[in-house]
């Protein structure tokens, strides 16, 4: 069984109530920055094992008729398709996908704010046309000269004030986006001003996971957000604000301490007051007051880190990384003391492809078992160890074979012949179809399906890097995944 180091009741619990008392401090109405992943926040889950990644729309649930949502997208980001690395698809489709999910779960979502909106963006003006095609109401935000420094031309009708109000009914606006980036405090800062214009008052915090701010400056579940955001220069530092005005240590990020003091004078212009102190004191997170196992979380987070390595490794061989990640992430193991071969996954994998000449991968259960599985003329090794994996858990000898011979040659001969595919070798989305296709004859081939669900949260290493579509369905699948950084095959058209 997978240790936890998390109590999520708890976590909801003391979550909600804290949110629900900023509002009574501001009077009334919040505007809540939501930093990080909404309701997919799958680095939490792994660094805090037992946080289930949607817990935050959970914890909203409970408080759903107070809510309203605004999602904020970079007009930038549009323009360049960005991608959502977690999930393989486009800011720009993954605020489609937040709408229908939120709204699946109860929540209202009043609008979508384009940041930084010019009617020479066509693709901005585009993704406007099908929100509203959509029945979903939008906003235009613009880029605001000097901003937040200039904080006479940011608190004026030039500045926050040529940004269209939005029009919100509901006591807590929660404010997210698909990235960084998106401009979710400018967004914050904007309502603030209009709503003083309008005498409403209204107040800003920020829900923001990581760092943990009381959890000291080099936990392991802090520095494992360092690596994460590796690709984003994040650096944890005790916030210098917190420390002078309460005597106490507490952790925060760079950019968070080093915009605070131009924050504290927009607060000041805009609420008349500034109601913080610290950077620290604008969050609302409750996490760490929710770890129930220390060294759990600290082993887990340690994972995590090597997990990021080989992704900075792999981004790196595709020329997709942003220069110094792979090198910040290889200090952070240094200073942890932590290696690529401390994951077992890592280590198993490379002692099966030696031994077997050929590439392999290996998969550790929850239960700790180690599966292992190469690529043969029939499948690359991924998918071969798809297959042992639910044999597996479902208790079925090595030497059945799930899937006829039969059955896999009709769609070898049509990626070929029909697809143009340069390899017959079966994907794992084509296993699993083949494998269904069998489980509607054959009990233990049903057998071997019903095993999927406990796939989520195993660890996955192959000493190649896996094809696009193996990487889409390990994700869907819950399993945490990485590799070397080496292509199966020379082709530079099939690498790419």
């Amino acid at each position: 069984m997978r240790q936890l180091g998390f109590d999520n009741e708890k976590y909801l619990q003391l979550q909600s109530q804290k949110i629900m008392e900023r509002i009574e401090e501001f009077g009334g109405k919040l505007y809540l920055e939501f930093g990080g992943k909404l309701f997919d926040d799958n680095h939490a889950s792994r660094v805090l094992p037992g946080f289930e990644p949607d817990s935050k729309v959970r914890m909203l649930s409970t408080i759903k008729d107070k809510v309203e949502v605004i999602i904020v997208i970079n007009a930038a980001d549009i323009a360049k398709n960005k991608l959502r690395s977690d999930i393989g698809i486009t800011y720009d489709e993954d605020c489609f996908r937040i709408v229908d999910i939120l709204t699946q779960r109860g929540l209202y979502v009043g609008s979508v704010v384009i940041s930084q909106f010019n009617k020479t963006n066509t693709a901005a003006v585009a993704f406007e046309k099908k929100l509203k095609k959509n029945g979903i109401k939008v906003y235009h935000h613009y880029t605001i000269e000097g901003y937040p420094y200039n904080l006479q031309h940011v608190v004026s009708e030039e500045g926050l004030g040529k940004n269209e109000y939005i029009e919100t009914t509901r006591e807590l606006i929660v404010v997210t986006a698909p990235g960084p980036g998106s401009g979710k405090m400018a967004t914050c800062l904007s309502q603030l001003y209009h709503e003083g214009k309008r005498g409403v008052k209204a107040g800003y915090a920020k829900y923001e996971t990581f760092p943990i701010w009381n959890l000291p400056l080099n936990h392991p579940v802090n520095i494992a957000y360092e690596a994460a955001t590796a690709d984003l220069n994040d650096v944890n530092m005790i916030d210098p604000w917190h420390l002078q005005a309460y005597g106490s240590s507490a952790v925060n990020y760079n950019r968070d301490i080093e915009v605070f003091p131009v924050l504290n004078n927009l607060f000041e212009k805009l609420l008349g007051e500034s109601p913080y102190k610290s950077p620290t004191d604008m969050g609302v997170n409750m996490a760490g007051f929710c770890i129930s196992d220390d060294e759990v979380c600290c082993k887990a987070s340690c994972q995590e880190i090597i997990r990021r390595y080989y992704q900075a490794l792999v981004a790196q061989r595709k020329g997709a990384d942003n220069g110094n990640e792979l090198e910040k992430i290889s200090i952070i193991m240094s200073k942890l003391g932590i290696k690529s071969t401390d994951r077992n996954v890592v280590v198993e994998a490379l002692y099966h492809s030696r031994k077997y000449n050929v590439p392999s991968a290996a998969m550790q259960l929850n239960d700790g078992t180690i599966v292992l599985g190469k690529t043969s003329d029939l499948m690359g090794c991924a998918s071969a160890l798809l297959l042992n994996a639910l044999k597996v858990l479902a208790g079925i000898p090595d030497h059945v074979k799930l899937i006829a011979p039969n059955a896999i040659e009709p769609i070898q001969k049509l990626k070929t012949e029909s697809f143009g595919d340069f390899t017959a070798q079966l994907h794992t989305d084509e296993v699993l179809i083949a494998l269904s296709v069998s489980a509607s004859e054959h009990q233990l081939a049903q057998k071997a399906l019903e095993q999927l669900p406990n796939l989520r949260g195993c660890q996955f290493h192959s000493t190649v890097i896996p094809p696009h579509v193996d990487e889409k369905i390990f994700r869907k699948l819950g399993i945490e995944a990485t590799s070397e950084p080496v292509y199966a095959s020379k082709r530079v058209y099939y690498n790419r």
